[in-house]
């Protein structure tokens, strides 16, 4: 906790002066044009990876990146969702999955978490990954967890779509999705193809057009 404290206090004396500006201006209000969703792991740190200002990015992080279905009962997830694109008019959502992630790890192994009751019933709005992924073989249980990953952003985008505030705003062509996957290790992201529903090199797709779904 020191640590933390210490770094508040350098970015109080010594990064904040130096960015008064914009901190003055985004006091009054704010205007993201991205919803970015992804998972609550601590190396993942979207505005680092992206090289975004402080109001560039609206985030919403959880364990496994995960959106459930709109449902009669929204929770937490889906009224940020509701007022990122109803209000702040978002033009775009990234999901955003990872390498090593430890939910998805737990899933594709089939981890006991009847220990971790909450975790296990978040976990189940991936069961339509998990499903795919079990229909199929591999020849190591990394490469398991690896599809598992970017299935789980498949079936979440899937999800997101269900939610009325992202259905309407589609239809009127005024929202893009996209996913992705980023390699912790490597720092690469991939990312979904809307022509060939594969993850390609987001550094071989700049063109923002080649992975809008």
């Amino acid at each position: 906790m020191q640590k933390i404290i210490d770094g508040f206090l350098k970015f109080q004396t010594e990064v904040f002066p130096q960015r008064s500006a914009l901190f003055k201006e985004l006091a009054g209000q704010q205007s993201p044009k991205v919803l970015f969703v992804t998972c609550s792991d601590s190396r993942v740190v979207p505005e680092l990876l992206t090289q975004q200002e402080p109001g560039d990015l609206f985030v919403i992080r959880n364990a496994g990146n995960i959106v459930p279905s709109y449902g009669p009962e929204p929770g937490g997830v889906s009224a940020t969702v509701e007022y990122a694109v109803s209000v702040l008019q978002v033009t775009d959502i990234v999901i955003c999955g990872h390498s090593n992630c430890g939910a998805m790890e737990a899933i594709s192994s089939c981890q006991c978490l009847d220990h971790l009751p909450a975790v296990a019933h978040w976990l189940r709005y991936a069961d339509v990954a998990k499903a795919i992924v079990n229909a199929r073989d591999y020849p190591t249980r990394q490469a398991r967890t690896d599809d598992l990953v970017r299935e789980n952003v498949i079936a979440q985008l899937s999800n997101i779509r269900t939610h009325p505030a992202v259905a309407l705003a589609l239809a009127q062509r005024k929202l893009s999705l996209h996913g992705w996957v980023y390699d912790i290790e490597n720092g690469l992201v991939n990312a979904l193809d809307g022509k060939t529903s594969t993850f390609v090199p987001l550094s071989s797709h700049t063109d923002v057009s080649a992975t809008q779904l």
